[in-house]
């Protein structure tokens, strides 16, 4: 197989998003960019997806998982992290939305992880000037499941899902199974003893500029696709602005070049 142009390996490697499954129309040419480099992806008669480099017309390879599209420009995994909560019949399953940031794949990252925006970019939605105080979780780094996992993260939100009709306090969990990929567990007004799935799957189309995936997993029948969408789109489309217009756009390596506070714990 080619080789492909990123010079990081371990990302060259990756399965990473290119789209919907459920936007792609049979025998629509698609074209879109995955590290800086052209690739095109078409849907055939049959149901059958194909990707290839623009340029060569070599094929890639392809993976559909979560309603998704993946691709590797490199030599790839068998599979992708597994979300098992998935494939549970009742849950609400479904793109809210891909869309364009001129912002770094580890940008939209932090942002997704980062509890203590939510009172001011997210209020009277996912937080409150009144309930700003980002408490104490735990963070573990599991060699063994290759992924960051935060635990015991609360925070008060008026209106954490489209199904809920007052204020709680919600806990969340946040996995980071893959380097521009975070899945968010919170829980759910409808059932306490399940939780939500909010995934935010980052396609890194070059270095300062993404498309965000939004995969919905939820537990909710009060409210229609549109509505769940419309909620989904409505937080993203807040949190855009911000984060083209963080400085700089690509995540600094160096741990003194930014001063974390608790929130940037994870």
């Amino acid at each position: 197989m080619t080789h492909a142009s990123c010079s990081d390996p371990v990302i060259a490697n990756l399965w990473h998003p290119i789209a919907a499954r459920a936007d792609i129309g049979a025998g629509q040419l698609c074209q879109t960019t995955l590290l800086d480099e052209p690739i095109a992806f078409m849907i055939n008669a049959t149901g059958q997806a194909t990707v290839w480099r623009s340029a060569t017309e070599a094929p890639l390879p392809i993976l559909e998982r979560y309603g998704y599209v993946w691709t590797c420009l490199g030599e790839p995994p068998p599979d992708i992290f597994a979300i098992p909560e998935y494939a549970e019949p009742d849950r609400r399953r479904f793109n809210a939305a891909s869309m364009g940031v001129h912002v770094s794949a580890p940008r939209a990252v932090e942002n997704f992880l980062d509890m203590s925006h939510f009172p001011y970019v997210h209020s009277g939605i996912l937080g409150d000037e009144s309930h700003t105080e980002v408490k104490e979780y735990d963070v573990e780094t599991s060699i063994e499941r290759d992924e960051i996992l935060a635990t015991r993260c609360r925070f008060f939100q008026p209106k954490p899902s489209t199904a809920a009709d007052h204020g709680v306090e919600v806990d969340y969990i946040y996995r980071v199974p893959h380097p521009y990929c975070a899945v968010l567990y919170k829980s759910s007004v409808l059932d306490e003893a399940r939780q939500d799935v909010i995934g935010i799957f980052v396609q890194p189309m070059t270095q300062e500029r993404i498309r965000a995936h939004m995969l919905i997993c939820v537990l909710d029948d009060r409210s229609s696709d549109a509505t769940i969408k419309q909620f989904q789109q409505l937080v993203f489309g807040q949190d855009k602005p911000i984060l083209e217009n963080q400085l700089p756009k690509r995540l600094p390596l160096d741990p003194k070049a930014e001063s974390p506070v608790r929130a940037d714990k994870v």
